[in-house]
Parts: C-alpha cells; sequence; structure tokens
C-alpha cells in the first residue's frame, strides 16, 4: 500500500463534498509530476486529502477505488476513484508540518504548487502517531 497526498482548494471540492458524495474522479490534474502520482495509484492505496488556498491542512482521508488511468477529456491529464475515508480532527496545518522539520525535503514543503503527490512513509507514521485512532 502507497500513500499520497492530494490538494484541493475547499470552495472548488472540499473534504465535505467528498463526504456528502461518499466517492468522486479525481480530476483536473495537469502537471506532469502530479498526473504521474495519479497513474501510479491502484486501489488500496490512501490518499491525505488537503485543503489548500488559504487554509493549508491535511483534513481527511480518502481510498484509491481504482487505477490512475488516461482523462478522457484531456489526453496530458490523469484521473482515479476516490472514496471517502475519513476526517482528521483538528487538521494538520502545513505550519505543523513544517515545524516538526522532518518534511524539508519532501514536494508538499518544496513545491507548494504541487497538487498530487506520494508521501513519504514517515509521513504516514508521523501522522498515525498524531491520530491514533483515525484509519490511516
Amino acid at each position: 500500500m502507497k500513500y499520497y497526498l492530494a490538494k484541493s482548494e475547499p470552495s472548488v471540492y472540499s473534504i465535505d463534498h467528498l463526504e456528502r458524495d461518499r466517492k468522486t474522479v479525481w480530476d483536473g490534474v495537469t502537471n506532469p509530476q502530479a498526473v504521474k502520482a495519479i497513474r501510479a495509484m491502484k486501489p488500496g492505496d490512501r490518499v491525505f486529502f488537503y485543503h489548500s488556498g488559504g487554509v493549508s491542512a491535511v483534513v481527511g482521508i480518502a481510498d484509491v477505488l481504482s487505477e490512475g488511468r488516461d482523462d478522457p477529456k484531456n489526453p496530458k491529464s490523469a484521473v482515479v476513484d476516490l472514496a471517502f475515508g475519513g476526517r482528521l480532527d483538528p487538521p494538520t496545518s502545513l505550519a505543523d508540518i513544517k515545524q516538526s522539520g522532518q518534511f524539508d525535503d519532501w514536494a508538499l514543503v518544496r513545491q507548494s504548487r504541487l497538487s498530487t503527490m506520494e508521501a513519504p512513509a514517515r509521513f504516514v507514521e508521523w501522522m498515525r502517531a498524531r491520530y491514533p485512532k483515525a484509519k490511516i
């Protein structure tokens, strides 16, 4: 099982939307690095759901339901099916992640515009320690 992080502005698609919809097709990603991450996703993988656009925090978990595949609307993009996996309360802010000093080499910290990326194993363990009752 691999872990990823996917960003969305809450005004576009939020954890509230995913919880209400129960599942969604994650689309609209065109950055080549982010598209590569989506194409690598497999059923059973997990995604940290991150609110961007001023909120800048990990707010929930999603389960990957399908393999990443070509976006039928855009050949330079990819899509994947995600299901609501739960909320993380309180959210983990980007400031908390940076202040830990453990993730300075991760794309979340280094490439603030990258929307979808693999999450390093040490981040997964750090999050499990922060949320011992969550399904991470």
